[in-house]
């Protein structure tokens, strides 16, 4: 049990203020406060530049450290100690000067189908429009459903669930631990399994970052740190590293560990879904990311890379 006595006097966590990102400060901060009841544990909302372009998709504007870099900069000027993020967002090479601390346990991996008048993808009629933020999601709904229509989504949780029911999408995919932490669960109309929608990298688990000389703040969240979750997570940042992976790049990568066997699958695509590799590994979950680089490996091998050196840099790998 941690040593309140060691622990420090003040914490201060660095968030996003969306009402999602907040969910995962507040909820971060609720579980040290329990670990360490003598510290203070405040939360310094941020709003980053990610939040504040919503008139262009995220490949188009500099990916999903838009997201991040507000936040260390606050860890890097001592106004925080740690910033919390959902693990999706992650870029896939944390800056130097700083570390990922701690990995939490995953919530619900998949991706959700959201829609106020059909129950499934399989029901939308021809020419249906469909919202998504994702280039992984897109070109997963068009090489499964060449009849619907992939328009950009951005915007919070709910000022997309707000665009759908004002009719702009049949339908809206998002990820449904989103959903769930803000207690949405009842407008998720159906979960897509990982074989229809290969969930994104990192999907469902949050990451807790802070200075990469604050061993003590480490030491700290080690009861936070969910080893089987991280054995997964660091795979599939693993297999994405290696082929570049940011929200330019239409890829998913998920690992389970299923029997003690760590079981990882993973894909590339062309945005319009005409082209799309894909493979898996099993292994030891300790070996995770050597799995995740020789899974990479296998798909460049099937053709990867040159999907990847054919997007154009504007929408695609760099």
């Amino acid at each position: 049990m941690p040593n309140s006595l060691l622990s420090p006097h003040k914490i201060v966590i660095a968030s996003r203020e969306s009402l999602l990102a907040m969910w995962q400060a507040k909820f971060i901060q609720k579980c040290l406060g329990e670990l360490y009841p003598q510290t203070e544990i405040s939360i310094l909302g941020m709003t980053t530049r990610g939040d504040q372009i919503l008139d262009q998709s995220l490949s188009k504007i500099g990916g999903k450290g838009l997201f991040i870099k507000e936040l260390e900069q606050a860890l890097e000027d001592g106004h925080a100690d740690i910033a919390v993020h959902s693990m999706k967002d992650m870029p896939m090479n944390v800056p130097e000067g700083f570390k990922l601390a701690a990995i939490t346990e995953r919530e619900d991996p998949r991706d959700a189908f959201v829609s106020n008048q059909y129950t499934s993808l399989q029901e939308l009629p021809e020419g249906s429009i469909v919202g998504t933020s994702s280039l992984r999601r897109e070109s997963q709904l068009r090489a499964q459903f060449r009849h619907l229509k992939v328009h950009p989504l951005r915007g919070n949780v709910q000022t997309r669930l707000r665009k759908l029911d004002e009719g702009q999408y049949a339908a809206i995919i998002l990820a449904a631990a989103g959903l769930k932490r803000l207690e949405l669960s009842n407008r998720i109309t159906a979960l897509l399994d990982p074989e229809q929608s290969l969930p994104a990298v990192g999907q469902g688990a949050l990451g807790i970052e802070c200075r990469a000389d604050r061993d003590d703040l480490v030491e700290l969240l080690r009861p936070l740190h969910h080893m089987e979750t991280a054995y997964c997570v660091e795979a599939e940042r693993s297999m994405s590293r290696v082929l570049g992976g940011s929200c330019q790049v239409p890829l998913g990568a998920f690992a389970e560990i299923v029997d003690g066997t760590l079981q990882l699958r993973g894909f590339v695509a062309q945005p319009d879904g005409t082209r799309i590799v894909s493979d898996a590994l099993n292994g030891k979950p300790e070996t995770g990311v050597k799995m995740g680089r020789k899974l990479a490996e296998k798909l460049i091998k099937q053709g990867a890379d040159e999907i990847l050196a054919s997007l154009d840099p504007a929408e695609g790998w760099k």
